[in-house]
């Protein structure tokens, strides 16, 4: 095989990863870097502005930005997707997130369980003639 071809063929790995995917190029980075400015502006233009007057409303859409922001920043930023290493990666934060749901509720099943069957109820006539 000549100089050349070994120099070519040198080249084009370079540009893959061993499971034959792209690296990251700068328009990647970029393309990332805009999408969580306008994710981040958005919700603080929300906010701030008082857009939203429901609160609940509004933490829903924050968290809705959010949860879109975290995808923007593994796809493009971490280059997490279904095809990178075998797919693992993809197992490993599902499991993860799976993990995160399950104590998330549980200690707010707990905390609203504990507030519920464990706080005494007193009225202001009961506080005010406590000891």
């Amino acid at each position: 095989m000549s100089q050349l071809q070994t120099s070519e063929n040198h080249h084009i790995d370079d540009h893959h990863e061993e499971g034959g995917h792209a690296h990251a190029t700068v328009r990647g980075y970029v393309t990332g870097f805009i999408l969580s400015v306008i994710l981040t502006a958005i919700p603080f233009w929300l906010i701030m502005g008082k857009v939203i007057a429901n609160p609940g409303t509004a933490a829903a859409v924050i968290l809705a930005f959010a949860a879109v922001q975290i995808l923007v920043h593994m796809v493009y930023f971490l280059h997490m997707n279904t095809k990178s290493e075998g797919g693992w990666n993809m197992l490993a934060l599902i499991f993860t997130l799976v993990l995160v749901v399950i104590t998330l509720a549980g200690s707010m099943w707990v905390m609203h369980h504990m507030n519920t069957n464990m706080m005494p109820t007193m009225s202001a006539h009961d506080m005010r003639n406590m000891p």
